[in-house]
């Protein structure tokens, strides 16, 4: 799986503007996790669709923009978690065991 690194604040801005187009996936993780870890493991046993781009966050290095991600798109801030954004809104929001790419790949489809 080939993680986009989300470690700035502008790129918040380019995944808005990018999402009008194209899904864009963030996944917030913590390295001393292990849930977060189970996470990350199931989503890069799969293929990614090539219908979004995958951002990885990790809040440890970035705990400020992580709870950025939270304010600019209304959800909690929790660890793991995954955020579909489309036209510059999360469309859907899962963490720690609910995070399932074939849920992610099914929400994709449909908003």
């Amino acid at each position: 799986m080939n993680w986009i690194d989300l470690n700035n604040m502008q790129q918040l801005a380019d995944i808005k503007e990018l999402s009008k187009a194209r899904p864009q996936v963030i996944f917030k993780h913590s390295t001393r996790c292990s849930i977060s870890t189970m996470a990350k493991s199931r989503l890069e046993r799969n293929e990614l669709p090539e219908s979004g781009d995958f951002y990885f966050l990790d809040l440890l290095k970035h705990r400020s923009l992580s709870y950025q991600v939270a304010e600019d798109f209304a959800v909690p801030h929790e660890s793991p978690q995954i955020l579909l954004i489309k036209n510059t809104e999360c469309v859907y929001e899962e963490s720690h065991s609910g995070i399932q790419m074939d849920e992610i790949i099914e929400q994709i489809a449909l908003n």
